[in-house]
């Protein structure tokens, strides 16, 4: 096959299975935030419940995808046609974002059976962030770095395709940080203080990871800004499912029981600031309006053009999501008692600002490094090492 012929091959495959794997993880995303409600809401239950067979159908066609589409290109290497920009790890060729994508979801399977053999130690507790949930998740943002890497080496620079994709995979990296904060609040309510800028130090170091490399690969100075909006979009339609399915299950709750047997655990602390608050315990807009606490520091970030500095943007970001997120959880009745001193603010604020500067800094080296994936011209094929990272 001529190589012109050939790399626009590669690339509409890759796009197409680009695609489908972004369509597959907001899918389990919402599956994800679903579990997260029937565990709070109804407690531990069978394998086979709704959310968990969303979860892990989506898991599995992201497998099925990234994998498959390494096996196709492993096949024509060996026949002689690797396309260009090819890579060789461990026997499997393909893209390094075709590569991002299957390794890191062969983290999060990884963690399955790890999750398991901790439940069968240590009980069925439910937290986000225990070793083998850290695990899924972080395999599942590895994949999720792996998607954007494959915007930038299927789509054509400046176009459209190329836009949404980096703007739906920044809004799915974003949406799985902001998960890992929720327990922060709850750290907060047990110990006040300085723990109260747990949330807004996690944002600050998390987020502009997510939404740096959004800004330098699509070129567009509000790309930040707008995948925040589509993280919340996507965190409603998620919350609306929920509420949805349990409308129609109507599951009966066993979470009282639960709460008996551990009174300390997360769950029973989430219930235990509900009845403070004087609420339900899950609010299925809740999320969806925490996530708009980082829109301003995005603003923030777009107006000093996160696309050529690093440093100043990931402060600035630091300091408005500071603002913003303390305002918010400072309006929560539960946390009131255990509101931060002036000495604990000075110091929770250096501690955000610190984190916002190393946050910008690992975003800005992630977008570097993404950014030097432009397809390139087709050129001779050398057969590499198993294992090596170099061209095959």
């Amino acid at each position: 096959m001529a190589a012109p012929t050939r790399t626009a091959d590669a690339h509409a495959v890759g796009r197409r299975v680009l695609w489908a794997m972004l369509a597959a993880k907001v899918f389990g995303g919402w599956g994800v935030g679903w579990d997260i409600h029937w565990h709070i809401v109804i407690g531990r239950d069978s394998f086979w419940i709704p959310p968990h067979l969303m979860t892990y159908s989506a898991v599995t066609a992201v497998v099925a995808l990234s994998l498959g589409a390494l096996a196709r290109e492993t096949l024509r290497a060996r026949r002689g046609d690797p396309a260009p920009g090819s890579r060789r790890v461990l026997g499997l060729v393909g893209t390094r974002g075709m590569h991002l994508a299957w390794w890191g979801i062969a983290i999060t399977v990884l963690a399955a059976p790890v999750d398991d053999l901790w439940h069968r130690l240590f009980g069925l507790d439910v937290t986000l962030w225990s070793p083998p949930h850290l695990l899924g998740l972080f395999g599942g943002q590895v994949n999720t770095a792996g998607c954007l890497l494959l915007a930038v080496e299927t789509c054509p620079s400046g176009s459209r395709a190329r836009l949404l994709a980096l703007l739906l995979g920044g809004a799915l990296f974003f949406g799985s940080f902001h998960l890992l904060l929720g327990t922060s609040v709850l750290w907060a309510y047990e110990r006040g203080g300085l723990a109260f800028f747990y949330y807004p130090m996690l944002g600050a170091l998390f987020f502009p990871v997510a939404l740096l490399p959004v800004a330098r690969l699509s070129l567009r100075r509000w790309a930040p800004t707008l995948a925040v909006i589509a993280a919340a979009a996507i965190s409603l339609a998620g919350g609306g499912i929920a509420r949805a399915g349990f409308a129609i299950l109507k599951p009966e709750p066993a979470i009282e029981e639960a709460i008996a047997k551990d009174p300390t655990s997360p769950v029973a602390k989430a219930h235990a600031m509900a009845r403070e608050n004087r609420g339900p315990v899950v609010t299925y807009t809740g999320r969806a309006r925490a996530i708009t606490w980082a829109l301003l520091p995005a603003v923030a970030l777009c107006l000093l053009d996160a696309r050529r500095r690093t440093l100043v943007p990931g402060l600035a970001f630091a300091a408005v999501y500071l603002a913003t997120a303390s305002w918010g959880l400072s309006r929560i009745p539960a946390l009131r008692p255990g509101l931060p001193t002036l000495p604990e603010v000075a110091a929770g604020s250096v501690l955000a600002l610190a984190a916002g500067a190393i946050g910008g800094l690992v975003g800005h080296r992630i977008a570097r490094a993404f950014g030097t994936a432009e397809p390139s011209a087709a050129e001779p094929l050398a057969a590499r090492p198993r294992g090596s990272l170099e061209p095959v």
